[in-house]
């Protein structure tokens, strides 16, 4: 069974004993070289492969993907790409948040208002790691925040700064013709403006429950935890007619994994080492954008 495949490398330096050590092990394991270019920017830069791959089923590309990554040299990274997922005409991007779509923890942002943010981080770390049960983890940091003033939102919305890259990404899947969605385990209050000022097509974040002008350290309904996120992939999927295949999820944290195995191809940026073990990509620069180069848009 034989099939196209893109191996797309980025970096900081892509550098040519990098590329001939991937060139060799794409050879070992029966992947044929087709076309190769290069782009990128001041930033980094991007080398692309087109490959006749041999042994295309799933366990295939799975075992490819290893030797790849085993073989890699510091400094660049290669995500393995069906063919056919760059080339689609419509295609679903959907990313986590805190600490992708953005550079900060928001609920460690809101607890430094409460003298709690060392203790609240500590928490937020394991749940990353996939130590703890998100939803009870976030419970739990929630309430710390109880008797707030609700103007330390509007204070947080202010600290929070984008990824660098995360802006252009959104832009140039937009202008594609592609669509857009975030799913965050943190907080609509926050999510909303930043949504908004993206043109984001989907959103969905946790609502912090606010009364008589304070928070009440609860979350309103169910927390959007790592069911929650796979389960707003397919559903944002199949509203826009886009195949699952066809479909891009970024993340960084343990909650993000559902959501990045359902997806086409999964990309861990900057995550924990759990995610980047298991993800089918990984970006481990600062630049959220490279993304785009890995969809091929």
């Amino acid at each position: 069974m034989t099939s196209n495949v893109t191996a797309v490398s980025y970096g900081l330096k892509v550098t040519p004993t990098g590329l001939e050590r991937l060139r060799s092990t794409l050879a070992t394991h029966g992947a044929q070289v087709l076309s190769e270019s290069a782009s990128g920017d001041d930033r980094y830069q991007v080398r692309v492969l087109d490959l006749a791959l041999h042994d295309a089923t799933a366990a295939g590309l799975a075992a490819l993907r290893h030797a790849v990554a085993e073989a890699a040299v510091p400094g660049f990274d290669t995500a393995l790409v069906p063919a056919a997922l760059r080339a689609a005409s419509r295609k679903l991007l959907i990313m986590d948040v805190d600490s992708t779509l953005i550079q900060q923890e928001v609920i460690e942002l809101l607890a430094a208002y409460a003298g709690k943010r060392e203790e609240v981080a500590a928490v937020t770390e394991a749940a990353m790691r996939g130590e703890l049960d998100f939803a009870q983890s976030l419970h739990a940091r929630v309430a710390v925040l109880a008797g707030l003033p609700a103007d330390v939102v509007h204070s947080v919305r202010n600290e929070v700064k984008l990824s660098l890259g995360a802006a252009e990404l959104v832009a140039a899947f937009k202008a594609a013709g592609h669509t857009v969605a975030v799913v965050s385990g943190g907080f609509n209050q926050i999510l909303e403006p930043i949504a908004a000022d993206l043109g984001l097509d989907y959103w969905q974040a946790n609502e912090l429950e606010i009364i008589d002008g304070a928070l009440t350290g609860k979350v309103l309904g169910a927390v959007v935890d790592r069911a929650a996120k796979v389960k707003y992939l397919r559903e944002w999927a199949a509203a826009e007619d886009i195949a699952l295949e066809h479909t891009v999820a970024v993340g960084d944290g343990a909650n993000d994994l559902d959501m990045l195995g359902a997806a086409g191809i999964g990309v861990a940026f900057n995550a924990k080492p759990a995610v980047r073990a298991v993800a089918d990509a990984a970006v481990n620069m600062p630049h959220l954008d490279a993304v785009r180069h890995i969809a091929g848009v």
